[in-house]
């Protein structure tokens, strides 16, 4: 769709299940599962759509899916399909690998991070994007460095440790205009340094939100994951960003709904926040 000036692709690397109890935190079952069922495994569908931004001449990719390196095991465990991949959706938009100047990640779990890297035919794994800076927050690096026993399995080396060999890095420290017109945003709680991206053109703004609020469902101030380190500083984010996004009229952009990619927030009588879906986006 147009945004002002620029162009904005949903890219999607296909669809995972993950727990809807971990997906909902202290939410009840009785409440999560009426807006998504889970599967014999209390598992849910999610969505892994992530963003292209086509501005001021560069091809910018807000994070990258979960990419294809994982085994047989892993992929039964999350259910996964790639159907289609990052790869396939971007070539369907007339776009390879040599085509990405910037990708921007908003966190390094590995949903968010995974197609960072790839392996080529001789198990040597290396940038999936060769010629792009790969931009992330400084203390996001760190963190996943330093993962402890409560966030390692959502780090995995391989989706970092190559592109650091070769210096494709761009660390941020706090909120940072990388073109004109587009801006990554710290929005904490998820992780430490987590970061949304916001693109202004033109008097229109759309703002990429991450795992902030990673479905329609969890627009309700409580409806926080289970995963967030910081759950007390999500719901202070989340009233923040939905404030903003109601008084400015943000078009939010969710990575993770399986049915909804956008929309504008509206208030009902009560104050409590609801989406009105924006079709054109599909």
């Amino acid at each position: 769709m147009k945004l002002g000036a620029f162009e904005i692709y949903p890219v999607s690397d296909g669809r995972f299940r993950l727990d809807g109890g971990a997906m909902f935190g202290v939410v009840p079952k009785v409440l999560w599962e009426k807006c998504c069922p889970a599967d014999g495994l209390n598992r849910i569908s999610l969505s892994l759509t992530t963003l292209l931004i086509k501005a001021n001449g560069k091809n910018i990719l807000v994070d990258t899916g979960l990419g294809p390196k994982e085994d047989e095991k892993f992929q039964r465990m999350f259910a996964i399909e790639r159907t289609p991949t990052i790869l396939e959706s971007l070539k369907r938009l007339g776009l390879g690998p040599d085509d990405i100047h910037l990708v921007i990640n908003t966190h390094l779990h590995f949903d968010h991070a995974g197609g960072n890297t790839i392996r080529d035919d001789h198990e040597h794994i290396g940038p999936t994007f060769p010629k792009a800076r790969y931009v992330i927050q400084r203390g996001e690096f760190e963190d996943a460095a330093c993962a402890n026993e409560r966030t390692r399995a959502s780090y995995r080396s391989e989706n970092i440790a190559p592109i650091d060999h070769i210096n494709q890095w761009e660390f941020l420290h706090g909120d940072t205009e990388l073109v004109p017109g587009v801006t990554t945003v710290v929005t904490a709680g998820h992780t430490r340094y987590h970061q949304s991206v916001k693109i202004e053109s033109e008097g229109q703004i759309a703002f990429f939100l991450g795992d902030l609020i990673p479905t329609v469902s969890h627009l309700p101030l409580p409806y926080i994951m289970g995963y967030d380190l910081f759950p007390i500083q999500t719901l202070e984010t989340k009233r923040w960003v939905l404030d903003r996004a109601f008084e400015e009229r943000w078009l939010l952009l969710f990575e993770h709904d399986p049915v909804v990619q956008a929309g504008y927030v509206r208030k009902d009588q009560e104050g409590k926040y609801f989406l009105r879906e924006v079709t054109a986006w599909q």
